[in-house]
Order: structure tokens, then sequence, then C-alpha cells
């Protein structure tokens, strides 16, 4: 098995490290992005997206051949689907890419062959891809393997994630869960539960949707907190020592391509049924609007005070601490909503884990806190907890910096 080549379409966060993974198992990895300038740089064996341990990975697998990048697929033995699935309309899943990237493989498919969905998609995506093959590829009918297999990764611990987490699959049937299976146990370490296609579909949705119910009640409970006047974080750290109880920390928001994300799916789907999971999401998003309604507010107050427009460090950018990822981040929301709003303020935006973005300018995060009237705290960050403000700034703490 270790001579079967595999074809990855797509090489973004959870494409390229799976690819990379697989390479080093001694397996050649074809993989497929529709980005030349994407491809370019993995054929010269560095990498467009950062997380540790992945460079190194990618570098070594160009090095020895068993890892190339097109724009176009080629014949495989496993083909994975490791591609977006974005929104349309109202929070409506667009499979169009998942769809796109199987048409661009069904020239390719053969007797035997093993076809797999990673991306995260709506409940019946998987069986969906398979009529769609059988119906342009009907002499395939029954003699594939077809069979869906979310990740469960951290940002900024992919490459150890991937490896010892443990997985669940589902095929559209049991010989094809069987044969994804073993797939996986050339370079996963960590159990492998195996299920049918929709139950794991729903799995990777349920896992994101649970979290994000879960943040969604500390949120709210920090809303409540602030009308009462009671501080947020000794409120939960005294809940906490209730040996039955573990209440989130708050934040301004969620963020991410996942808990952002994935309730949507089942909301999309099964409206009257997801009350709970479709109130979450409305309190995280509301959650970032409070945010920079608070930060206006201060902002208003303190021109009331001293008679001059304040300067104002945003501190943070990324969806979660220490990682450079922007997807979905509540912190860049408010960051944007608050400079629309802006009026002739200094604003200082801090993102420690960027050099640059083609958006905003970047300031180093010691001359903000020295420099800033109203510090903004959306990202708890390491850096920011490494230095205690002046007492005379105003501070607005939303994700437990100084907690």
């Amino acid at each position: 098995m270790k001579n079967e080549k595999v074809v990855m379409m797509g090489l973004g966060y959870i494409g390229l490290p799976t690819a990379a993974l697989i390479a080093q198992t001694g397996r050649k990895v074809h993989g497929v992005d529709v980005n030349q300038s994407i491809v370019d740089t993995i054929n010269a064996g560095k990498i467009h997206i950062m997380e540790p341990s992945l460079g190194e990975a990618v570098s070594q697998a160009v090095a020895n051949g068993f890892l190339e990048a097109s724009t176009v697929p080629t014949e495989a033995k496993t083909y994975l689907i490791v591609v977006p699935t974005p929104f349309k309309g109202k929070n409506e899943p667009d499979i169009s890419f998942v769809e796109a990237a199987t048409r661009a493989i069904l020239p390719f498919l053969k007797n035997g062959d093993l076809y797999i969905i990673e991306s995260t998609s709506p409940i019946g995506t998987t069986e969906a891809m398979m009529r769609l093959i059988y119906s342009e590829r009907p002499e395939l009918q029954n003699k594939l393997h077809i069979a869906y297999c979310p990740e469960r990764v951290l940002p900024g611990n992919v490459m150890y994630e991937l490896v010892h987490n443990d997985r669940v699959i589902g095929g559209i049937d049991s010989t094809s869960t069987k044969k994804a299976v073993d797939f996986y146990k050339n370079f996963v370490k960590g159990a492998l539960h195996e299920t049918n296609a929709k139950t794991a579909e729903m799995c990777k949705l349920v896992e994101n949707s649970s979290r994000d119910v879960q943040i969604a009640f500390a949120n709210e409970l920090s809303l409540i907190c602030d009308k009462a006047d009671i501080n947020v974080w000794e409120l939960i750290d005294l809940a906490n020592k209730h040996p039955r109880v573990n209440i989130l920390r708050p934040g301004c928001g969620v963020g991410g391509h996942c808990i952002a994300v994935d309730p949507y799916f089942i909301v999309s789907d099964y409206p009257l049924e997801s009350k709970i999971i479709g109130t979450a999401r409305e309190i995280n998003n509301y959650k970032s609007f409070w945010c920079a309604e608070k930060i206006q507010t201060a902002k208003l107050q303190f021109e009331l005070n001293h008679g001059r427009k304040p300067k104002i460090a945003i501190m943070g950018l990324a969806f979660k601490p220490d990682i450079d990822d922007l997807r979905e981040s509540p912190a860049k929301y408010i960051a944007q909503k608050v400079l629309q709003n802006s009026n002739n303020e200094e604003y200082f935006i801090v993102e420690p884990n960027l050099s640059s973005h083609h958006v905003f300018k970047l300031t180093p995060y010691k001359k903000a806190i020295e420099k800033a009237d109203i510090l903004v705290y959306l990202v708890g960050h390491k850096e920011f907890k490494e230095i205690k403000p002046d007492t005379k700034k105003i501070v607005l703490d939303f994700c437990g910096v100084l907690n």
C-alpha cells in the first residue's frame, strides 16, 4: 500500500498538514489547489500558512519526492476532499467546492478506489456525492469505497493532533468504512471509531455546536454581570469550585472556521428543532456587537471627561490566543466596526502574531500599551499578560487578560 498514490484535493489549513503527514509514511501525495501561488510555494518546499512543524514536514516531503502540488488532479488509489464549505444567502451551507472537487477527479476514478470527504459538510453530503459519482460514472456503481472522516484539530497544534487525536470514520457501507479505517491507520495513532457516513457528518457538527453553546452561556453570563456590576471572572472561578460545574471563560465572541460556522449546518437543515444551537449562535454574535458598542461608549465618555479625542489600542485580531489565524475572528470584526465609527481618534491596532496586514496598520504591543488612553483587550495573547498597564488608563478587558 505504500506505493499507492494519494490525491489531496485542497491544500489549506487541514489539507496541507495531512498531505505532509501521509508523505512521511512513504506514500506519494499529489496535492491539488486552485491557487497557482500556493502550488508554486509548496513545490518550492515552503508553506503559505503558519503552523508549528509544518514547514519542516513539507520541505522534507517535497525534497524526498513524496509530495508534489498542482492545480489539476491525477490518477491515484485514494482521493481526499479537503476543500472549504462556505455559506450562501442567510447561513446556508454551500457544498459547491466539494462538488467541484469531486467532479475534477471523476475521470480518474476506477474500480476499488477510496474516496473520502474530510470537509465539514451538511448531513447527507457524502451520500449526495456518491449519487453524483455514480450518475456520471454508472459503470463504477458499488465498486468504489466512499466515506466521511472529519478532522479534530486545534490551530497551533495541528501536526500533533492529526496523529494522536481519535477519528470518527463513516462509510456508505461497512466495507467502505473498513477500507477508510485501514487507510487512516497508516498515520493516525489515535483510536479510529467506526460508524456510518451520516453519523460521522453529524458528529463533527455536534462537537463544535456543543462548544458554541457552552461559550454562549459564559458570554451571556458576562452580559448579565456587566449590568449587575459583578466581576464575571471572579464569579466563574467561584462557581467552578463546585465539583460538577465547569463554566468556560467569556470572550468577545466566537471565531475560527469551526465553532463559529459548524452550528449553522445544523440550524440550516433543522431550524425548528435546533432552538438552543441557534440561540447560542445569536448570543455569541451579539457579544461582538456589544463589545464594539462598549468601546464606542468609552470613547465618547473619555472625550466628555478630558475635552479631547482618546488614543485607543485594539489588542488582538486573531480568533484565539497565540495564533495568526483571523478566520471568522470576532476581534477582527470589532476592530472593523470601531474603525468604521471613528471620528479622528488615533488608533493602535495590535496583533503580535502577524508582521503585517493588508487592511490594518499594525503597532507593536508595547508601544500601543504605552501610548493609548484606552486599552481594549480582545484576545488573550501571552504578550499582553506580560505588561500591567498604568492604572490611569481606561481598560476594557473582554477576554480576561488582567484577571
